[in-house]
């Protein structure tokens, strides 16, 4: 337990030294600090007079902030944005998530800021992005001082059409994946990455993270796998359709006897194989793709259906006991309050929050 002590806690020291600025509020600027905070970064967080409307979220402002020194500061008042350089002045990284064009009103544009620091790493996390003037750009759109959150993000980059229930109707998730992947997690890259080269430099730069684009971007799968079902199908599928969106009988949900559902992800042969001994359905044992046995092939809809009807006949607990110990690809669909209590999270923290890293050696 020690030794797994220390893998999880092992990455702390890696940031320190970077101090960060993060004027950000909400969602995906703070976790994007979170995470460096985590890695060992100092952390000042700015809030605005009335606070960071997180706050009024309980935990949530909690989980996303704590360890960061916080303040407060009124950003329409010029002692307010002076102090606000006098911490970039002595930063490496300022990182906001306002409207393009909103730091150059407070004063705060990149010409003025890397006056005072050179090297500074400005990153402002944007819903729609940034478009260039010039007539002759390949980014030329009237989206980027349009409003937006989460769920447009989502719904403009073709994300949200990709969720859909296995009969087709549109689903909402309850996760927010434009302003964590989107956001968050594209800051935390192109931050650490533009840091790096303002060491090897001596030059700062302004950065703008699209939540957007880094979803459209995020699509790989989709817009390769739709093609390969169009192959054989001869029309693009509709995401239910889809290689991995249900369409394949190895890599779908099946629900149980008692409306609950097992994640099947046996997308390799060989855990097809096993899944079928495990079932005891062994005459289903080659009707896979990788022996060409695509899914729109009646054989391929044989064997779904006799898989689907036999995970009908048991509750979810029956199948998690059976599944336990065959490695197949075959896990239950836990809810939340199930995950906080599986082994695997033992070592959340406080904030129930685990690292996604952990140090070997």
């Amino acid at each position: 337990m020690a030794n797994l002590a220390h893998a999880i806690e092992g990455m702390s020291d890696c940031l320190q030294g970077l101090r960060v600025v993060d004027l950000t509020r909400n969602l995906p600027g703070p976790f994007a600090t979170r995470l460096l905070a985590d890695l060992g970064a100092d952390i000042i967080k700015i809030e605005p007079k009335g606070g960071d409307p997180a706050r009024a979220l309980g935990g949530l402002f909690e989980a996303l902030n704590h360890g960061k020194t916080t303040q407060k500061l009124d950003f329409r008042d010029p002692q307010g944005i002076e102090a606000i350089k006098a911490h970039i002045a002595e930063s490496d990284v300022m990182l906001d998530s306002f409207r393009p064009g909103v730091l150059e009103g407070m004063g705060l544009d990149a010409q003025t800021l890397h006056a005072l620091n050179p090297e500074l790493v400005i990153v402002s996390i944007t819903g729609y992005g940034l478009a260039n003037d010039s007539d002759n750009s390949q980014i030329a759109h009237d989206w980027a001082n349009k409003a937006g959150h989460d769920i447009n993000f989502m719904a403009m980059s073709g994300v949200l059409d990709q969720l859909r229930t296995a009969t087709g109707e549109q689903a909402i998730p309850n996760i927010q994946f434009a302003d964590l992947a989107g956001g968050s997690d594209t800051a935390v890259i192109a931050l650490l990455a533009a840091v790096f080269a303002a060491k090897q430099t001596g030059k700062g730069r302004h950065v703008a993270v699209s939540m957007t684009h880094s979803l459209y971007n995020h699509m790989i799968m989709p817009k390769a796998t739709g093609e390969l079902v169009k192959s054989f199908s001869g029309q693009s599928p509709a995401p239910h359709h889809d290689f991995l969106g249900g369409l394949l009988p190895c890599y779908r949900l099946y629900q149980t006897a008692d409306n609950r559902y097992m994640a099947v992800g046996s997308l390799e042969l060989k855990f097809w194989q096993g899944l079928c001994e495990v079932l005891k359905l062994p005459e289903y044992k080659d009707v896979h793709w990788q022996r060409g046995v695509m899914p729109n092939l009646p054989a391929s809809q044989e064997a779904a259906k006799a898989v689907a009807d036999k995970f009908a006949s048991q509750p979810l607990e029956f199948w998690q006991q059976v599944f336990a110990s065959a490695d197949v690809c075959v896990t239950p669909v836990l809810s939340l309050e199930e995950a906080k209590a599986h082994p695997l999270f033992a070592h959340q923290d406080a904030h129930q929050a685990t690292s996604g890293w952990q140090q070997v050696r």
